[in-house]
């Protein structure tokens, strides 16, 4: 709530991925699009306690996210794309999410490297997913046609107007973070 304060034109989020490409968000366009993921995901049935996952890499979208679940009182959890089919399994089907957040892709050293592939792998995997968001990061339309209950982050926001984002009230001690260990020892922990 206290990171949303804000809501005028000034930069909040300054963006630039490896391919130099730049972005920035303002305070007001933060606020604006955390509100309408919060809309999103909870139309999605997620709600205090439950837990959001994102597979992504550092970018706007998974601040975004994160605020988003905290916003309604769920948890937020999320784990690199580099990461492989297993590491994602390993970790996050532990927590049950219902709804997994990640990119198409994403750039290392120069070259795409495909996300959806382990995605079509990852999804089955984890049956408490009842809904997989893709934001758009190495290509601008992703083929997410034989994913099931997979949509872009557009098509997700699409229904929601920006409105006031509203706080759900916890407990001091209520999670907001799940954190895991590197697993080189064993299961993630």
């Amino acid at each position: 709530e206290n990171l949303l304060k804000r809501r005028d034109n000034a930069v909040a989020i300054i963006f630039r991925d490896e391919m130099a490409r730049e972005r920035q968000i303002s305070f007001k366009e933060l606020a604006a699009t955390v509100s309408r993921l919060q809309q999103a995901l909870k139309a999605a049935g997620v709600g205090k306690g439950d837990r959001v996952a994102g597979y992504m890499p550092n970018m706007p979208e998974t601040l975004i996210g994160a605020l988003a679940t905290a916003s309604l009182g769920a948890i937020w959890s999320s784990a690199s794309p580099d990461f492989g089919v297993q590491g994602v399994v390993d970790r996050f089907g532990q927590i049950d999410p219902k709804v997994l957040i990640t990119v198409d892709g994403y750039f290392y050293n120069g070259k795409v490297v495909d996300v959806l592939s382990k995605l079509a792998e990852v999804q089955p995997r984890i049956p408490s997913i009842r809904q997989t968001i893709v934001v758009p990061f190495a290509n601008e339309t992703p083929a997410i046609d034989t994913l099931p209950n997979t949509v872009t982050l557009e098509q997700a926001l699409k229904p929601f107007a920006a409105a006031e984002p509203v706080f759900e009230r916890v407990s001091f001690n209520h999670p907001l973070f799940i954190m895991f260990s590197s697993g080189t020892t064993g299961a993630p922990k």
